[in-house]
């Protein structure tokens, strides 16, 4: 698949994240993680390893993705990547 346009899904409430999408000219995963710092030391890797394998899963070669995260759980984040890049693409 190939981003087309920026997008984004989810909000910045608490239990959720924003994830914003856009194509990345400079080719391949572009990831920036943004959260308090309690949550990026325990679970940052998890979090980006969700968000990569859901990105991977949907085909996307090229894309920067920027994540706002507030305590979302692994499910949300898999659902708010998807709805991000199915409305960029």
């Amino acid at each position: 698949m190939v981003i087309s346009k920026a997008a984004q899904a989810g909000s910045s409430e608490t239990s959720d994240i924003l994830i914003m999408v856009s194509p990345n000219p400079d080719g391949g995963i572009k990831l920036e993680l943004d959260s308090k710092k309690v949550i990026l030391k325990q679970f940052g890797k998890q979090i980006e390893k969700v968000i990569r394998e859901k990105i991977a899963e949907m085909g996307v070669k090229d894309i920067m993705v920027i994540a706002k995260d507030n305590g979302a759980l692994d499910y949300t984040i898999r659902a708010r990547v998807q709805a991000a890049i199915e409305r960029a693409i």
